[in-house]
């Protein structure tokens, strides 16, 4: 499946999924999993903020959660291109150069996470694209031309 945003030739830096296999093994089920413990955290913070709101944040938690999750996502992205999920399950963002995702690409990729999730259809897009391509590229990735990839050793 070709990107209409960027040309296959433009992901230079990012491991070719034929001769570089291991980089993408198991990454559509690392995500799920990693999904599920970045949903945990989210709600969980937002539940530690519910005291500090004078318990007015039970009546808008969903919308709590989503701002919470918002800054938790830039934040851990932002400092390590990968969230706190993603590193318990092993495997970090890499933009098409290969390089690690800066402050700006972690806000523009979360905004993009974040409005597929709102909309539902979209997001169900998304997890066709990440169990379908090569690169297990979602919809944000397949825009802005990123992918997951399992965390290269360090030695």
């Amino acid at each position: 499946m070709r990107s209409m945003i960027y040309d296959e030739n433009d992901l230079w830096g990012l491991p070719d999924p034929d001769r570089q296999p291991d980089f993408y093994a198991s990454v559509p089920t690392k995500r799920a999993l990693a999904f599920v413990v970045d949903l945990i955290a989210g709600v969980l913070i937002a539940a530690l903020i519910v005291p500090f709101t004078a318990f007015t944040g039970i009546f808008f938690f969903p919308f709590l959660v989503a701002v919470v999750s918002f800054a938790y996502r830039v934040i851990t992205i932002a400092n390590g291109s990968a969230t706190w999920g993603m590193r318990l399950m092993g495997i970090e963002f890499r933009d098409r150069k290969g390089a690690r995702f800066d402050l700006g690409m972690a806000v523009l990729h979360t905004t993009l996470f974040t409005v597929w999730c709102s909309t539902g259809f979209l997001q169900v897009i998304s997890v066709i694209l990440i169990a379908t391509t090569a690169r297990g590229q979602g919809l944000s990735d397949w825009i802005l031309g990123t992918a997951a990839i399992n965390r290269p050793s360090r030695y």
